[in-house]
């Protein structure tokens, strides 16, 4: 688990209007260390000339100096068009420093009329990255996204390129090569294009799909690091979706994968990534690790380079299939609460617990069904936050108010009391839960108990109170357990969207709740793309507030996420796990009343542990159990 953090400066490098060659677009940077400094070769675009191509947005690479986190000199355009195989433009270039000199691979246009037969790929040689001293034309046939492995692998000169990308199927294939030279010997490459299947690397999920080459490869303790673009919906008519992913590529056999991440760790969310020469963009282009970290530099809507961090140790346990994806493990006695034929109030399914740690006792508040599609709140409890002690043969919460009794045009429909969440404050515990008539929109309701007689198993709840905005669909929702300074805090989802309000008081005796603050919204394209919703109350650590959620991708699997949310301001997201922290793996998550879900309703800490409560395929309830500390490092 991990997050990705985008760097505070972005975007790093811009659009300079005062240079007529990069008037338009400073994008697709790829850095490399030299001299102590940072030096960034990117793509720089220029309005068109009206007289060579009055319909082309003509490109060279520019290159700059970092001098500090924003702010750059030495800004010159370094590749330019001048051989007859550029004429038309020198994109996106990669960057490798071997021996004493610098190998930079770059998409070379010869046409003004773009297509396979006009783009291929060069490269510049350069000793110091002032001047080119060698420029070739590489491949005779069409390709992009060429990079130099800066180590020879088995004696090799290696690189990694994407083959037909535009003439599909599309490729990244591995070549080698004995002489560095062999780099741009068309002979040779000839010859290793009539067997392209045998050096490819097939990563696309669909045919629709385009991967292509992004950073240069980086050598890591594990493998080759390659991190690469992954365009959904290239080939098709459908909304493209730029991603950026990872894989892990054997030390020796590059063409073989020790792993991958399997949905994209970024997609263009932020501003800068959604306007710009082209809209909706983030594509990867360069990377370097720094200490602990993994710099990644990626270009934003075509027009400008941003950068952004994440933990390699972190990533790299994802990548690897011993250790990825093992923040939780499972209670071995799963499922810990199945229906109950006998009690016909939960004879059909129990799932999406609550849980609140009192006396040394974890108390279970879940949702249970009966076969006429009433739901109702059962109790449970357990000593050691695993599996169950005791278990109440009645409800400890019916359906008692209009809002949430079954309507009688509809007898046979869902209806009741759904999905509770418990906070405490002070002496007194609040429920939050979906109430639903099984006609109108489902709305959050709240009622409360006190502390010393759910401790006693005497359910005397007070009367409950719809605090939902009228007219809209309202779930997932919870009390935050302390005051702000601009009152309590409730989260909840409206729409597909988490969102947040703050209340003057907890009588709820009106509906307070008439605005609504957004704190996490779905990420196209990624694990949590349609609908991501609260999965239980957060919990206040050193660094912040902790809060769980679930997401919805396309594929409809709820998943588990985890984001780190401000102290005192809990709009404020300071984190947010790129990939999911759990997710339905065993046959009770996967077959039920709704397949491929997990959803939590509730979590406690002790000993510096994480116990999450969970509802399997909305049939039963399960545990699990997480060391805080990774929680909190992959989420920081």
């Amino acid at each position: 688990m991990f997050s990705v953090r985008q760097d505070e400066n972005n975007p790093l490098l811009h659009p300079y209007k005062r240079n007529n060659w990069e008037e338009v677009s400073a994008c697709n940077g790829c850095p490399v260390k030299y001299d102590g400094h940072l030096y960034f070769l990117y793509r720089a675009i220029a309005n068109p000339d009206m007289v060579k191509s009055p319909r082309l947005f003509s490109s060279s690479v520019g290159v700059a100096r970092q001098e500090d986190s924003c702010s750059f000199s030495k800004r010159k355009q370094f590749i330019y068009p001048e051989k007859e195989w550029e004429y038309y433009g020198c994109e996106d270039p990669r960057v490798t420093k071997i021996g004493n000199k610098f190998y930079t691979f770059y998409t070379a246009l010869s046409d003004e009329n773009l297509g396979p037969h006009s783009i291929k790929v060069a490269v510049a040689i350069s000793k110091d990255l002032e001047n080119v001293d060698e420029k070739h034309l590489v491949t005779p046939f069409n390709a992009k996204a060429m990079s130099l492995f800066p180590d020879k692998i088995n004696g090799k000169y290696t690189v990694i390129l994407t083959a037909n990308t535009d003439q599909p199927p599309a490729s990244i294939a591995i070549a080698q090569f004995d002489k560095i030279e062999d780099l741009w010997n068309q002979e040779k490459w000839n010859k290793w294009y009539k067997d392209l299947d045998k050096h490819s690397i097939n990563l696309n999920r669909n045919e629709s799909d385009l991967t292509e080459v992004g950073a240069p490869p980086l050598k890591t303790k594990d493998g080759w690091l390659l991190i690469y673009s992954h365009i959904q919906n290239y080939f098709s008519d459908r909304e493209r979706i730029f991603g950026i992913e990872a894989i892990l590529l054997d030390l020796k056999d590059p063409k073989k994968i020790i792993g991958r991440t399997d949905y994209p760790i970024m997609v263009p969310t932020q501003l800068y990534t959604k306007y710009g020469f082209v809209s909706d963009v983030s594509f990867p282009t360069g990377a370097i690790i720094e200490g602990k970290n993994l710099d990644i530099y990626y270009g934003a809507a075509d027009t400008t380079t941003c950068r952004a961090t994440l933990n390699l140790d972190l990533l790299l346990r994802e990548l690897k299939k011993n250790t990825r994806g093992k923040i939780f493990v499972r209670n071995k006695k799963n499922p810990v609460l199945k229906p109950i034929k006998k009690n016909k109030w939960e004879d059909k399914n129990v799932f999406n617990p609550a849980a609140i740690d009192l006396d040394g006792i974890v108390r279970i508040l879940y949702r249970a069904q009966s076969h006429n599609g009433t739901s109702v709140i059962g109790y449970a409890e357990s000593k050691d936050a695993l599996n169950i002690d005791y278990r109440d043969p009645k409800p400890c919460y019916v359906p008692r108010a209009e809002f949430e009794q079954k309507k009688s045009d509809n007898p046979n429909g869902f209806s009741g009391c759904e999905d509770p969440r418990l906070t405490m404050i002070g002496s007194k515990i609040f429920m939050c839960y979906t109430a639903y008539d099984g006609v109108n929109s489902p709305n959050i309701a709240i009622s409360s108990i006190s502390k010393k007689d759910l401790s006693s198993r005497k359910f005397n709840w007070s009367d409950p109170v719809v605090i939902s905005p009228k007219g809209h669909d309202d779930k997932d929702a919870c009390l935050f357990p302390k005051k702000f300074k601009k009152g309590y805090f409730v989260v909840h989802r409206i729409a597909s969207h988490i969102t947040g309000d703050y209340v003057n008081d907890l009588n709820f005796t009106t509906n307070e709740i008439d605005t609504s603050m957004e704190i996490l919204e779905p990420r196209k394209g990624m694990w949590d793309s349609k609908k991501v919703g609260l999965a239980g109350p957060p919990h206040l650590t050193e660094y912040g507030w902790l809060m769980f959620y679930h997401g919805v991708g396309d594929d409809h699997h709820y998943r588990l996420g985890v984001a780190l949310l401000d102290k005192n301001d809990p709009t404020k997201v300071l984190g947010r796990s790129a990939l999911p922290i759990f997710e339905p793996k065993e046959l009770y998550e996967r077959q039920g009343d709704v397949p491929d879900v997990v959803f939590p309703c509730g979590s406690v800490i002790r000993d510096e542990k994480v116990y999450i409560y969970y509802g399997g395929a909305d049939r039963v309830v399960g545990t699990a159990v997480a060391d805080l500390k990774d929680i909190l490092d992959g989420v920081l």
